[in-house]
C-alpha cells in the first residue's frame, strides 16, 4: 500500500482547505433569507463547541483556556476577533447580495495588501518586484474607481480586514486552533445577546434545511482552518502560498458560472492587473527561496 509523503499529505490538506473556503459561498447563499448579521452571530456562536471538541480530541483544551488568564493576549485576540468578524461579515454580505466576484478580487489582492501592511506597520522594506505588484493592484483599484465612480469597497474591505487580522495575530504567540477558540468565545456574548434580541436570528423561521445550515456554521468555519493548520505544518510557506490562489479562483468561478454575476471588460482588466502583479511577486519569492536554499547548502558544505 502506497504511503503518502508529508509533502503530498500537506498539499492535499492545503488544497482541501482552500477548496472549502473557495466554495463556501455556495453554503452561505443557501441561507439567504437570513440577515447577514444574524449569520455572523450564528457563525461565531456555533464555532465554539466545534473547536472545543477538536481541542479535547488533541488534549489542548486546558492550554487554550489558560490563555484567557493573560490580559495582553486577551486584548490582542479581542482586536483580532473584531477584524475576523468584519471579514466574515463582508464576505457573507457579498455572496448573499450578488457581489461574490468582488469578494474573490479581495482575496486575490490580499498578498499585495500584506506587502503594504508590512511596509506601513512593520517598517519592512519592499523590493522591486513587490513595488511593481503593488503598483498593478493600485492601478486595478483606480481603474474600477474611474469606471464605476466608486472604490471597490467589498474587495478592499475583505483584503484589508484579513490583512490586518494577520498582522495582529503575528503579535501574539497563539496557535490557530487556540486562537479560533479565543476569538469565537470573545464574540459569543455579543452573538448570544444579538440572537436573543432577534428571536433566534432566523433559527426555526425558514424551514429545517436553513436551520441545519445555521447550526452547521461552526463546522464550515472550523474545518477548513484546522485543515489549513495541518497543511502549514507539512508544507513550506512558499508551497502553501501558491496553493492559496485556489480559494479566490474557486470563488471567482462560482460567481461567474453559478451565481451568473457579470464579468465585463473592466473587471477582466482589473483581475488581469492583480494577477500580473501576483505572478511577478510570486515568481520573485520562489527565486529568493531557491537562492536562500543554495546559500544554506553552500554554508553547510563549508562547515564540513
Amino acid at each position: 500500500m502506497h504511503t503518502l509523503t508529508d509533502k503530498q499529505r500537506g498539499t492535499l490538506l492545503g488544497i482541501s482547505a482552500y477548496l472549502i473556503w473557495g466554495f463556501a459561498a455556495l453554503y452561505w447563499v443557501q441561507t439567504e433569507p437570513v440577515d447577514t448579521l444574524d449569520l455572523l452571530a450564528h457563525r461565531a456562536l456555533w464555532s465554539v463547541p466545534v473547536v472545543v471538541v477538536c481541542l479535547l480530541a488533541v488534549r489542548r483544551l486546558y492550554s487554550a483556556l489558560v490563555l484567557f488568564r493573560q490580559p495582553r493576549t486577551v486584548a490582542i485576540m479581542a482586536l483580532a476577533a473584531a477584524l475576523s468578524a468584519t471579514n466574515w461579515g463582508i464576505f457573507i454580505w457579498a455572496v448573499t447580495h450578488e457581489r461574490a466576484m468582488e469578494a474573490s478580487l479581495g482575496y486575490f489582492l490580499l498578498p499585495l495588501v500584506n506587502v503594504v501592511i508590512g511596509l506601513v506597520l512593520f517598517k519592512e522594506t519592499i523590493d522591486g518586484a513587490q513595488k511593481i505588484g503593488v503598483a498593478f493592484a493600485v492601478t486595478a483599484v483606480i481603474l474600477q474607481f474611474a469606471y464605476y465612480g466608486s472604490l471597490p469597497l467589498v474587495s478592499l474591505g475583505v483584503a484589508v480586514s484579513f490583512g490586518l487580522y494577520g498582522a495582529i495575530r503575528k503579535g501574539v504567540a497563539v496557535e490557530s486552533m487556540e486562537g479560533l477558540l479565543m476569538e469565537t468565545v470573545l464574540m459569543s456574548p455579543i452573538a448570544i445577546v444579538w440572537l436573543v434580541l432577534r428571536d433566534g436570528g432566523g433559527l426555526g423561521e425558514y424551514g429545517p434545511m436553513v436551520d441545519v445550515l445555521l447550526l452547521g456554521a461552526g463546522i464550515i468555519t472550523a474545518v477548513p482552518l484546522l485543515t489549513y493548520v495541518s497543511a502549514s505544518r507539512l508544507l513550506p510557506l512558499t508551497a502553501l502560498g501558491l496553493v492559496f490562489y485556489i480559494g479566490p479562483t474557486a470563488q471567482l468561478l462560482v460567481a461567474i458560472f453559478v451565481f451568473d454575476e457579470p464579468f465585463n471588460l473592466v473587471q477582466v482588466m482589473a483581475f488581469g492587473l492583480v494577477w500580473l502583479g501576483l505572478v511577478i511577486v510570486t515568481a520573485d519569492g520562489f527565486r529568493r527561496a531557491r537562492q536562500a536554499a543554495r546559500l544554506r547548502a553552500i554554508a553547510a558544505r563549508n562547515r564540513e
